[in-house]
């Protein structure tokens, strides 16, 4: 019974930082921010979300498929599943963990250097995106 407990309190702890996140994107956007810089949090909390998914994920194969399965309702299941999978695709792509951090760092970096120079970063925050 404390695995489920766990398992509560990390998807809440995990939805309610992203809750915060967003929160602070809207105050981005009303203050203007910079587009590269809303778009990066807009991964982030994306990110977070996508990791909760497949949290939920494995907590429901681990123990609502396996004990359908254990009861004969394996088709079932199977059904549901492939009924949900249609509307989140995410919850099966590789977790952030897999993909290389060095070349993901590197990007950001120039992401950041292209982002610095006075004559890109001068034309205005995101109205000037938007426009």
């Amino acid at each position: 019974m404390t695995e489920i407990y766990d398992y509560q309190r990390q998807v809440i702890n995990r939805l309610k930082t992203a809750r915060g996140h967003l929160g602070g994107i809207i105050r981005m956007i009303e203050d203007d921010a910079w587009c590269p810089d809303v778009m990066k949090q807009l991964a982030a909390v994306q990110g977070m979300l996508e990791g909760t998914s497949r949290e939920v994920f494995r907590h429901h194969l681990e123990g609502h498929v396996a004990t359908a399965i254990r009861a004969g309702r394996g088709e079932e299941i199977v059904d549901e599943l492939m009924e949900t999978l249609k509307y989140d695709k995410r919850v099966l792509r590789p977790a952030p963990a897999d993909v290389n951090v060095s070349e993901h760092a590197a990007e950001l970096a120039v992401a950041d250097a292209d982002r610095s120079v006075p004559a890109v970063r001068d034309q205005g925050g995101l109205k000037s995106c938007l426009v």
